[in-house]
């Protein structure tokens, strides 16, 4: 019952956005009461937290940077983010939206469990664009991956570019895609222009 809960939560959350969404509405299809909501979650931010864990599971299982994925290191760490981007900013953009600014503490909670994981499958992906000469050979893939994290959390998380007035992806071409295109060497520049159009939708 505790999954079934957690799911339709989920799914009622990714709909409607978490601030207007209450317990009871939540539940209304499931033909429970809220007392056995209760049971299981003291809090909506209870349930929220174990429905942002299950999003985001779910997520980083298809972002993987691992797996049978043969792309290149420089297509795989565009795509994993603009990927990002576009999840942020599609059709759950209210959900999304709801967790970056209104419970963005929440969210942290959840991701520092991925956190660890992540970081060494990103810098591992760094380093061997950088070994397949890609990536410059004098970059710090740790410093790229933090300065990527905060770049990515400045248009996903904060107000920063809302007086552009410009379309996610737009800033997204202006800033991360900017970056990632200055650690690349000619040949890492080739292979992103070469899968670009793919890579870009």
């Amino acid at each position: 019952m505790k999954e079934e809960i957690i799911q339709t939560a989920l799914d009622q959350f990714l709909r409607q956005g978490i601030r207007k969404m209450t317990i009871r509405k939540m539940i209304a299809s499931m033909g429970i009461s809220t007392k056995t909501v209760y049971k299981y979650f003291h809090t909506k931010e209870d349930l929220l937290k174990a429905c942002i864990a299950l999003q985001y599971e779910k997520l980083f299982e298809k972002f993987s940077l691992t797996g049978n994925d043969s792309r290149s290191a420089v297509v795989k760490i565009f795509s994993i983010l603009r990927d990002g981007i576009k999840t942020d900013f599609g059709v759950n953009h209210i959900f999304y939206y709801d967790l970056n600014y209104y419970y963005p503490q929440l969210q942290d909670e959840v991701l520092k469990k991925y956190a660890r994981r992540y970081h060494n499958e990103f810098a591992a992906l760094v380093k061997d664009g950088i070994q397949s000469g890609l990536i410059k050979n004098d970059i710090v893939p740790e410093l790229v991956l933090e300065t990527l994290t905060t770049m990515y959390a400045s248009i996903t998380r904060t107000q920063q570019y809302k007086k552009f007035k410009l379309q996610p992806f737009i800033i997204f071409k202006n800033t991360i895609e900017v970056y990632l295109r200055g650690i690349c060497t000619s040949k890492g520049l080739k292979e992103l222009d070469k899968n670009y159009i793919t890579i870009a939708q």
